[in-house]
């Protein structure tokens, strides 16, 4: 998908610089053309010649090209390209961007670029948590750049957590799905479940799990970026999208869930059930903080309301509904008996036993198993990559 794609590559001063030269080797073997724009501060981290010498072509930092008089032409460069990555981006790079600011080569050719582009932020946890650097990638998004998100591992600094680049395998496998990708789903409506639901116990405490929201969040951007119009429905989640084509509705508990689900399954013509919604609730909630007064507390609990098999049963003819199912044990016939229950069209299984999988990680391995006992296994992947799969498997679906 990307043979004769122009591609240019920036690369700014962050530990992760070293993996550009990977990025761009991947390029190239896959026959994209790549041009390479350094900011001032990312040779102290690889050199010019490194990324010249893989690129195939001069790494450039600066307007000056030649004793001559000759200059890099950053307007040039940005009609020339046909997509923008900056990998590594740092947190100066981003806040520049965000704010129109043009002190460098790299800077004045994403101003001048009239093609899209595509940030993978690079720093450590704290830095990528900072609440101006958060606001600062919501600004470039809802200026029109994509973004990559930064994922989660062991960073430079010894700590552990979100903020490390992209692997650039991952960057590739979403330019192949950005060129590859079709408007297949243009005039569909679909709606999108995701994260976890918070049952409150009293004002201070809940019930809850470790869903975080990932899969459901990348299902809703490769729906909308497909041209379908999303009601992405998410539970507590540290996750964000600014994409034009969904409708954020935010719930905490399994009924505001529920109730959000019931105003609008109606006129969708895909349901995605990707929230982890807890199966119980306690059966009362204290307005006021429950106090600690002996050794042990018992909590009664009531079933909440099963989201999914209320769909199911509403369901009419050419409505599409997906489920997922994450299993420890007896995998593949508790997402069978699941699939059939509660009227799905196919269910995603993953399984907690698969190293990379479930909930918190970036990456999963997932199995779809519709209707008719066809089973498709597929190997462990990004996240974003997993919900290609899945979104193929429901145009498919529809397609029938």
């Amino acid at each position: 998908m990307l043979q004769g794609k122009k591609i240019i590559v920036g690369v700014c001063g962050s530990i992760a610089a070293y993996k550009a030269a990977l990025f761009i080797r991947l390029l190239k073997k896959q026959g994209a053309e790549v041009r390479v724009l350094m900011s001032p501060s990312a040779s102290d981290f690889i050199t010019p010649l490194t990324l010249a010498t893989v690129a195939k072509n001069p790494a450039l930092s600066t307007f000056e090209k030649n004793e001559s008089g000759e200059w890099n032409n950053h307007v040039e460069l940005g009609l020339w390209a046909d997509i923008f990555v900056i990998a590594p981006a740092t947190a100066n790079t981003i806040g520049k961007m965000a704010n129109g600011l043009c002190d460098n080569l790299l800077l004045a050719t994403y101003l001048s670029a009239r093609c899209p582009v595509l940030v993978a932020p690079a720093m450590d946890l704290d830095m990528y948590q900072h609440p101006s650097v958060v606001k600062n990638i919501k600004t470039i998004i809802s200026n029109g750049n994509l973004i990559i998100d930064a994922e989660h591992g062991e960073l430079a600094s010894g700590l552990v957590g979100t903020g490390r680049m992209a692997e650039p395998e991952h960057i590739v496998a979403y330019l192949e799905s950005y060129f590859a990708k079709k408007k297949d789903l243009l005039g569909k409506k679909v709606l999108i479940t995701a994260g976890p639901t918070h049952e409150a116990i009293d004002p201070v405490r809940f019930i809850g799990n470790h869903s975080t929201g990932k899969m459901g969040y990348a299902l809703a951007e490769e729906m909308a970026d497909r041209g379908a119009e999303v009601y992405l429905i998410s539970g507590p989640s540290a996750k964000k999208t600014l994409h034009k084509n969904i409708l954020n509705v935010a719930v905490k508990s399994s009924d505001e869930m529920y109730q959000a689900c019931q105003e609008r399954f109606d006129t969708c013509d895909v349901a995605v059930l990707a929230a982890a919604v807890a199966d119980y609730k306690p059966s009362s909630y204290s307005d006021k903080k429950v106090k600690k007064k002996n050794e042990e507390m018992q909590i009664d609990l009531v079933k909440t309301i099963d989201i999914a098999a209320s769909l199911g049963k509403e369901k009419k003819d050419g409505q599409i509904i997906v489920g997922f199912a994450l299993e420890t044990d007896n995998e593949v016939e508790n997402a069978e008996t699941k699939l059939v229950k509660k009227n799905f069209d196919f269910i995603v299984l993953n399984s907690l036993n698969d190293k990379g999988a479930g909930f918190g990680h970036d990456t999963n391995k997932i199995t779809i198993i519709d209707r008719n006992n066809n089973t498709h296994r597929f190997e462990l992947k990004s996240k974003r990559e997993v919900a290609i799969d899945i979104v193929n498997e429901v145009i498919t679906h529809l397609n029938r």
